[in-house]
Parts: structure tokens; C-alpha cells; sequence
């Protein structure tokens, strides 16, 4: 959380000071800014977007439950709880069907 803050605010101020005043080493906040994506979170970024054509396919009716079977249908081994933080997370929120 810090080093993104210091990754932002750095076009206003130079990253030493910002460092400096957030309480992070320097080495620290660059070996951060170096580091390569996680698994994990490149894995989310690809459920991300079958996650997103499922939804717009679905009218943006599917909630964490189905989204979850649809992905596990496609091969992905998930649980709702990781579908349905990856779906508030990006602000896909459901749509009742009117009947």
C-alpha cells in the first residue's frame, strides 16, 4: 500500500523524500517497483477476462455462485469467495432479470 502511494505521488515529488516520509527504504521501494507479478495475480488477470465476457454474456445476471461454476465448467479451479472478491473488486455488480 505504501509503495503504491509512493509509485503515484512520485510525479510530484522525488521518490527519496517520499520514501523518507512514508517510513520505507528506498532499496526496499524499488526492489518492489522491480518485482515481477505474482501467480496468483497473474492468474486473476486471466480469470479476470473470461470473468468479464461471462458476465456481459450473461446480461451481467451472473453472481459469485454461477460465475464460479461457469469458470470451474472452463477449467479453472476457483471458489466463490476468490470469484466473488475478483468480481466487487471490479465493480461487476448484478443485474436482476425483469421478468
Amino acid at each position: 500500500m505504501r509503495f503504491r502511494f509512493i509509485d503515484q505521488a512520485k510525479k510530484e515529488f522525488p521518490a527519496s523524500r517520499l520514501c523518507h516520509v512514508m517510513g520505507v527504504s528506498q532499496s526496499g521501494y524499488f526492489s518492489w517497483k522491480d518485482r515481477a507479478a505474482s501467480r496468483r495475480q497473474r492468474d486473476d488477470l486471466v480469470m479476470l477476462a473470461h470473468m468479464r465476457t461471462a458476465w456481459s454474456l450473461s446480461s451481467e445476471t451472473y453472481g459469485s455462485p454461477r460465475m464460479t461454476r461457469e469458470l470451474q465448467d472452463q477449467g479453472f479451479d476457483v471458489g466463490r469467495r476468490r470469484i466473488a472478491c475478483l468480481m466487487r473488486g471490479n465493480a461487476m455488480h448484478v443485474r436482476q432479470k425483469i421478468k
